[in-house]
């Protein structure tokens, strides 16, 4: 039939008999799914869900496809869907379920499984996938007939959404997926439970009241915001408090965002890089010696804390957290457990009935000393910005790209160095939106998070800063860019070294393995063979003509950066090397 709306072909297909695929694709599509993630598994699945409108997204390798399900869950606020067959290809997905379940971002995974009746066979790439994705996912089930099939997906969406977000996995056997065979519609379903969080619960009111006190009367309180902040959607809440209530904040590398670094109260990202250079290095005694510190949607994981050596031993610590089991792991604190949006405006709310007389004095010594630390870095920081030096220095480059970054472009980091760099050089302020994978912090995240972020924001720009390592786990990838129209830019620190390992080997041991140092590659020329457009750059006066042509191209860009290996993020640990 000519001209049919999708409207019109989603209304013929839920008053029709429907296979089994087809009942799998509709529940997705009322659960507002838009885009897969996958490479053609479920088959069956994959072709019903085109008939609705739902695109798949054609990654290289699984563990990209993960990579880019998560980034797409932080910028669209809803539970992303990968997919992939059953053995080889579901063992690809385990290190980007790993992330999403330690930083808190919501999946579902649609994975092949063997026909029930060859079960225990050795069927063909058959493996016991329960045992598989146990330790990397929330839930994991599978779907035991074709009637229970609308409950399972419904399940699996809960269980991404709820509680603390995470990866769901559903396993589809294919004598189910692969049934020809229509059967009428039995319930009609209107649910859709794709937002997150799903639920939100507020903290126990009376220690919020608790809470609100001992932050009015504290001597030197601060808030420490995580990616918490973030997915709950309490940015506003937050930054209220800040500015309502005279408190300031620091980030957690995954809070970056949840303030503006330009707000005379933030204190800015801090944990375990407060070394030379960076952005905080000037406010640590801010950061040791409060009294009370308000953790928000923070793990208190080891870099975050440096080591745990951070905070003061004498400090009291309020926890808001949306998984009990998280407060009060590393610090014992007050108790709030809840969503953080909720909590926090109950906790502006109590707050604003206290006498803030404290806080409003001391706010300009604060003001005044946050101000001084910030000028303190841009001095330190600057001869190295400005520096001609040749191959280029990564401060440089970073520098220059500040300037040309658009107030709400989003911004993607892979791990190690790059996170580093990014967290301490680029500002949060405006709308910028910041991406690092810091769950599990593992190499070759970038490249598809910024592609994921770009599928559920296409109207804004997406910049992205990796390691030549990291960015040779992922270099297929480019070709999915260029097949897709995925509009990104990246710049890959081009220094021939496994920077983070090299060096911290070096700094600890006084050498380092074989493995640290690399081989020329130009990532100029492995774009261009991708059909993407590639600008290698080796000199620092060209950097500013680089990016601006790499942010007025239509189509992703890869900039190679000749960068010098002996460019060392604000590490204290480093600080031994800084003759080399």
């Amino acid at each position: 039939m000519a001209n049919v709306t999708e409207t019109q072909k989603e209304t013929e297909i839920s008053t029709k008999e429907l296979t089994n695929a087809e009942r799998f694709a509709l529940a997705l599509k009322r659960h507002g799914v838009k885009f897969i993630f996958g490479q053609s598994n479920p088959q069956t699945i994959m072709l019903a869900c085109s008939d609705l409108g739902i695109k798949q997204i054609g990654f290289r390798q699984e563990n990209a496809g993960s990579y880019m399900a998560q980034a797409y869950a932080m910028c669209s606020g809803t539970v992303a869907v990968v997919a992939a067959q059953n053995g080889p290809a579901a063992t690809l997905l385990v290190p980007g379920l790993a992330e999403c379940l330690k930083a808190s971002h919501p999946v579902v995974a649609l994975v092949d499984e063997v026909p029930i009746s060859e079960e225990e066979k050795n069927s063909f790439q058959e493996l016991d996938h329960v045992k598989l994705f146990s330790g990397v996912a929330k839930w994991v089930k599978k779907v035991p007939a074709e009637a229970r099939i609308e409950d399972y997906v419904d399940m699996a969406f809960t269980a991404a959404a709820s509680g603390r977000p995470g990866p769901a996995i559903l396993l589809i056997p294919k004598d189910i997926s692969f049934d020809t065979k229509k059967n009428p519609l039995q319930i009609e379903r209107k649910a859709c439970l794709s937002a997150y969080p799903l639920d939100r619960t507020i903290a126990d009111p009376s220690r919020i009241e608790v809470a609100a006190e001992l932050l009015a009367n504290a001597e030197r309180p601060f808030i420490y915001a995580g990616g918490g902040v973030i997915s709950s959607g309490a940015i506003d809440e937050l930054r209220q408090i800040q500015e309502e209530c005279s408190i300031p904040v620091a980030t957690t590398t995954m809070g970056k965002g949840s303030v503006d670094e330009e707000h005379p109260l933030t204190i800015g990202p801090i944990g375990y890089y407060m070394g030379k250079g960076g952005a905080t290095k000037f406010l640590r005694p801010v950061v040791e010696e409060a009294d009370v510190i308000l953790l928000v949607g923070n793990r208190t994981n080891q870099n975050g804390t440096d080591s745990w050596k951070l905070f003061s031993k004498d400090a009291r610590f309020i926890h808001i957290d949306i998984d009990p089991l998280e407060i009060g792991r590393n610090y014992e604190s007050l108790r709030l457990a809840g969503d953080a949006k909720l909590t926090l405006e109950a906790l502006k709310n109590a707050l604003l009935r206290k006498n803030l007389e404290k806080r409003d004095k001391q706010r300009p010594s604060l003001v005044e000393a946050i101000a001084k630390a910030r000028k303190a870095h841009t001095e330190e920081a600057e001869k190295i910005q400005n520096t001609d030096h040749s191959p280029i220095r990564v401060e440089r480059f970073l520098a220059e790209l500040e300037k040309q970054l658009t107030d709400d472009h989003i911004i993607v980091a892979d791990a190690s160095f790059s996170s580093v760099w990014l967290a301490n050089y680029i500002k949060a302020k405006g709308s910028r939106k910041f991406i690092f994978p810091r769950g599990i912090a593992g190499l070759g995240w970038g490249l598809p998070m910024a592609m994921g972020a770009k599928v559920a924001q296409p109207n804004q720009k997406v910049f992205c800063l990796s390691g030549d390592c990291g960015f040779a786990h992922v270099w297929s990838e480019l070709e999915t860019c260029k097949r897709h129209g995925i509009d990104v830019v990246l710049a890959v620190i081009n220094n021939e070294v496994l920077a983070y390992q090299k060096w911290a080997e070096q700094a600890r041991w006084g050498r380092n393995t074989s493995a640290c140092d690399l081989t020329a590659v130009d990532h100029a020329k492995v774009a261009e063979a991708c059909g993407v457009k590639g600008i290698r750059v080796s000199s620092p006066e060209k950097i500013e003509e680089t990016l601006k042509e790499a942010f007025a191209t239509e189509g992703s860009v890869v900039i190679d950066l000749k960068a010098d290996p002996a460019s060392f993020p604000p590490l204290p640990f480093l600080s031994v090397l800084n003759n080399i």
